[in-house]
Order: C-alpha cells, then structure tokens, then sequence
C-alpha cells in the first residue's frame, strides 16, 4: 500500500495542473509602461513622437504602429481596471487608430514586392490577442459611464460601442 502513495499524489499532482482554454492566443502583450498622470508619461509621449520618425520604411511603420497599438491596449486594460474610464476610453481611441495604420503597412510592403508572410501571421495573432482582451474586458465593464468632471458637463461614455468598434477593427485582418 505505501508504495502506490507516492504513485498516487503524482497522479494527483498531474491532475490538478491540467486545464482547458480555448481562445488563448500565443501573442504576448507588453508590460505596461508610464501610465497618465506619472512624470514619466509625457517623456514618453515625447519620445512616441520621436519615434514616430525614426520607424520608417514598410516593415519600420509596421512594427512601429503594432507596438504602439499593443502599448495603448495595455494602457487602457490597466486604467478600465482603475475605474479611470475616460482615460482608458482615450488610451482604446489611440490603440484603435494605431492599429489601423497595420495593415497598410504591409499592403505597401507587398506593393515594393516584400516577403509579408511572416508580417501578416504576426499581425493575425495580435489581433486574436487584442480581441480576446477587449471581449474580457467587454463582460466585466458597464456597458456606458457617465464621466462628471468639475465644474463641466458631465460626459457619457459608451464603453460598449467602443469594445465593439474596437474589435471590429481587429477582426477586419483575420
């Protein structure tokens, strides 16, 4: 009998690390960075800018505009989990615009006869990433959200309308 324990937990302890997930995406999003309302924010603001330029050509725009799609997604997920809902709703604005900046990217990369397989695999798993993020964060948010700053009118923001046109906009590379 003691010699089937050992046996046993092992089972045991396989059993228990098993688990099932079904639209988990291979894609890594990146850790978030300066956040508004730290110092750091508008140097990094700044140095986005900076950026901007130094990315150039098909492949540059491409991995530029990904990596700054992915970093406003982060920084949107994190501030909806602070309650900080109008900048979160601004920081999903931004993710928003620069990911569709992607996709003509490689369109021109292919136009100057560049191999874009591999562009386009990776762009097909972050927008799987992307929109299994959005659809988590679309459950456990308020479908709108009425924002009342001081001494302004209050401002309602659809929470919902904005996860939807946000994948959407993901969806159209898949």
């Amino acid at each position: 009998m003691r010699r089937y324990l050992p046996i046993g937990l092992f089972v045991l302890l396989v059993l228990s690390n098993i688990h099932t997930v079904f639209a988990e995406s291979p894609y890594v999003l990146p850790y978030p960075s300066a956040m508004p309302g730290s110092i750091f924010y508008k140097l990094n603001l700044i140095q986005e800018e900076i950026l901007k330029f130094w990315y150039f050509g098909d492949f540059g725009q491409f991995k530029y505009n990904l990596s700054q799609s992915d970093k406003y997604l982060v920084e949107a997920k994190t501030l909806f989990d602070y309650k900080q809902y109008l900048l979160a709703h601004q920081a999903l604005k931004k993710s928003d615009n620069y990911f569709k900046k992607i996709e003509p990217a490689i369109f021109s990369a292919k136009g100057n006869a560049k191999n874009t397989i591999d562009k386009g695999k990776l762009l097909k798993e972050a927008a799987e990433k992307h929109i299994e993020e959005l659809e988590k964060l679309k459950k456990v948010l308020p479908t709108t959200f009425e924002w009342r700053p001081e001494k302004q009118q209050p401002q309602i923001l659809n929470l919902s309308e904005a996860f939807e046109n946000s994948i959407e906009i993901r969806k159209k590379v898949l």
